[in-house]
């Protein structure tokens, strides 16, 4: 019987070491594992599994030794090179950056909601944005009860979104305030004590890139590729895990009790939501959790049959390294 062999790509980077914490956890039936990164970083040490291991430098040869699997986290141009080469090599690649979620061939997947298009892949699977895993999680039992007509996202979402570059602004903001004329490694203006309407670069129609995945990723997991979304993301000057206010309009009328039963008894859920008593998720709830939480549910009366809901989840564990490890545990 054959191994089953492991490669993380990017093991060093934020989201690659979350991915190791969550491999830890979960104990998975994997024999062997090797970890790649680029050459800044090949020759560190890595403690993983009560073992040591080297990190490797990628590169075209890196999948001869036939990985049964991969973990992709090193951005969209790594990924563009070397998962093509990895999985040519019969190696099953889940690929946590940009390039392939909208491509047609590949199944961009969200455990919870669209478990059953992993087994459509052609050798590599998409992790979907952190924002848009989050969202569809809640939205996916909603629109299966109520068919989503119109979504409004409005994100506030952490520095570790950014990685070790914007966790370091936000470091050095705490450091250096109130003065506002430090170096900046990441954000095109100072992130603590501040909000930035400005995730990715900005497109010509005025949208960020951010806005852009999460309507056209959104669109492609619910399999509505005419679902009205419009998006404004916001990077805030919170550590980890965004939060979301997310409007939805539906097609059918609901009663806001049922619709609370619906997310309950969802997978991935946990439902925070006593407004009574001051209760509602915050990041503090989600961080190094794998759930999603949703709170502040209430209709929204401009509408026929809309609603508004609070939208939290840890965005390096379910926005990332948690989702991926999950699509590994499908294929195993």
């Amino acid at each position: 019987m054959n191994k089953n062999k492991l490669a993380i790509v990017g093991a060093t980077g934020l989201v690659g070491q979350t991915i190791l914490k969550v491999l830890e956890e979960k104990k998975l039936p994997i024999e062997e594992y090797a970890f790649f990164a680029s050459s800044r970083s090949a020759g560190k040490k890595i403690h993983f599994l009560e073992k040591e291991y080297t990190v490797q430098e990628l590169t075209t040869n890196s999948f001869d030794e036939g990985f049964t699997y991969a973990i992709f986290s090193a951005g969209g141009e790594v990924a563009k090179k070397y998962a093509p080469i990895a999985a040519a090599k019969g190696c099953i690649v889940i690929d946590n950056s940009s390039a392939f979620r909208m491509d047609g061939d590949v199944p961009l997947v969200v455990p919870e909601v669209n478990p059953g298009e992993i087994s459509n892949h052609q050798g590599i699977i998409a992790n979907p944005n952190c924002s848009t895993i989050q969202a569809v999680v809640a939205l996916k039992p909603l629109d299966t009860k109520y068919h989503i007509k119109r979504i409004v996202y409005s994100t506030y979402q952490a520095v570790s979104g950014a990685g070790y570059k914007g966790v370091l602004d936000f470091q050095n903001g705490i450091t250096h305030y109130p003065s506002t004329s430090y170096n900046l490694a990441k954000f095109p203006s100072p992130i603590f004590n501040n909000c930035l309407p400005h995730i990715d670069i900005f497109l010509e129609n005025g949208y960020t890139k951010e806005e852009e995945k999460m309507i056209n990723e959104t669109r492609k997991i619910l399999k509505k590729p005419d679902l009205a979304i419009t998006a404004t993301t916001v990077r805030v000057p919170v550590l980890n895990s965004h939060s979301e206010s997310i409007n939805v309009e539906f097609e059918k009328d609901f009663e806001l009790s049922e619709l609370k039963e619906v997310l309950q008894k969802a997978p991935g859920i946990v439902v925070k939501d006593d407004s009574y008593n001051e209760m509602y998720p915050t990041t503090l709830d989600s961080n190094d959790k794998d759930e999603v939480f949703v709170g502040r549910i209430r209709r929204d009366f401009s509408v026929n049959s809309g609603v508004n809901l609070w939208v939290v989840a840890d965005n390096l564990r379910k926005g990332a390294a948690s989702n991926a490890v999950q699509i590994l545990e499908k294929l195993l």
